[in-house]
C-alpha cells in the first residue's frame, strides 16, 4: 500500500529548494579565478535534478526519531556533498568516452555546454569539495571521520566507479542476474544507500535503527536502478530529460533486457515491499522514508 504523498510533496519541495540554496551558496562564485571551470561547475550542479539523494539524507535522518533532525546545518553539508558526487558522477558518464551523452536534466551535457577538458576538471573539483563539506560538519569528530568513510567508499572502486567499470566492460555481454545486480548494487544502489548512512551517522543512530537504514537503503538503491532501467524504454526525452533508449542503442545489460519489462516491473515493487517491510520497526518515526521510497518507485524521470 502506498503512503498518502500530499504532505510529502510539499516537504520534498521544501527541502529541494533547501538544498538548491546550500549548493549555490557553497559553490565557488561564477566570476571567481578560475572562472571557466566555477562556470562549468555551477552549471552541473545547480538548477536541476530530482535531489533524491538529499532528501534521503534528510528523510533518514528525521528516521531516527523526533531530535534526529535538528542538526540542520551539518544535514545540509550532508547532502551537498552527496549530491556533488552525484553531479560529478553525471559529468564524467556523459563524456565521449564514457557513455557519450548529449542531454541531461533537459539541457546540454556539460561537456557540450563548454568542452572536454572543463568538463573533467569539473568533476574533478567537485570530489574534492564534497569531502570538504563533510569535515565542515559541527558534529563529533568520530562521526566525522565516519561520514568521510562512508562516501568515500560508496564513490571508489568498491562502489559507484566499480560499478561504472563493470557496466563498461559489460556493453554486448549477457550478464547474469547475479552479475546485473552486483554492477547496480555499487554503480546507483552504493550513492544512493550512503545517503541514508549520512542522514543516520548525523543524527547520531542507535543500533536498531542502522540495521533498519541499512536494509532499506540496499533495498531502495537497487530499486532506484530498475526503475530507471524501466524508464529508459517507457519514458521520452521530455520526461527523462536525458536520451531514452540510451541502454539498448548501446547493447548494454539492464534488468529489462535480462528480465523483461513485466518481470522488471515485479522486481521494483518486491524491492520497494522489502525496503518499507525494513522500516517496520521504527514506526511513524520513518514516514518521510516510506514516502520517499513511493516517490523512487513512482516516478516518472
Amino acid at each position: 500500500m502506498m503512503a498518502g504523498l500530499e504532505g510529502f510533496d510539499a516537504w520534498l519541495r521544501s527541502h529541494v529548494d533547501r538544498v538548491e540554496a546550500a549548493l549555490d551558496e557553497a559553490m565557488p562564485r561564477p566570476d571567481a579565478v578560475p572562472e571557466r571551470l566555477h562556470q562549468a561547475m555551477r552549471y552541473s550542479v545547480l538548477g536541476g535534478g530530482k535531489r533524491v539523494r538529499a532528501a534521503l539524507v534528510y528523510a533518514a535522518a528525521r528516521a531516527c526519531g523526533p531530535a534526529g533532525d535538528q542538526n540542520q546545518t551539518a544535514l545540509d553539508q550532508a547532502a551537498c556533498s552527496v549530491e556533488l558526487i552525484h553531479a560529478y558522477s553525471l559529468i564524467h558518464d556523459d563524456l565521449p568516452c564514457m557513455d557519450d551523452d548529449v542531454l541531461r536534466r533537459g539541457k546540454p551535457t556539460v561537456h557540450v555546454a563548454f568542452d572536454e577538458a572543463s568538463a573533467l576538471l569539473a568533476g574533478d573539483a567537485m570530489q574534492p569539495l564534497a569531502f570538504k563539506w563533510l569535515t565542515d560538519m559541527k558534529i563529533d569528530p568520530a562521526r566525522v571521520v565516519q561520514a568521510v568513510r562512508t562516501l568515500a567508499i560508496a564513490s571508489g572502486s568498491h562502489g559507484m566507479a566499480g560499478g561504472q567499470a563493470i557496466d563498461l566492460d559489460s556493453v554486448g555481454k549477457t550478464l547474469s542476474r547475479e552479475r546485473l545486480e552486483l554492477m547496480h548494487t555499487l554503480k546507483t544502489g552504493a550513492l544512493l544507500a550512503a545517503s541514508v548512512s549520512l542522514g543516520a551517522i548525523v543524527a547520531n543512530a542507535h543500533a536498531q535503527q542502522w540495521v533498519c537504514l541499512n536494509d532499506y537503503g540496499r533495498m531502495m538503491g537497487l530499486a532506484f536502478q530498475v526503475v530507471d532501467d524501466i524508464l529508459d524504454v517507457t519514458a521520452d526525452s521530455s520526461q527523462l530529460g536525458k536520451t531514452p533508449g540510451k541502454d539498448a542503442a548501446a547493447n548494454k545489460p539492464t534488468y529489462v533486457s535480462l528480465l523483461g519489462l513485466n518481470e522488471a516491473r515485479q522486481l521494483a515493487d518486491a524491492l520497494h515491499g522489502q525496503a518499507l517491510s525494513a522500516l517496520a520497526p521504527l514506526g511513524d518515526d520513518a514516514k518521510l522514508l516510506i514516502n520517499m521510497a513511493d516517490y523512487i518507485l513512482l516516478r516518472k524521470n
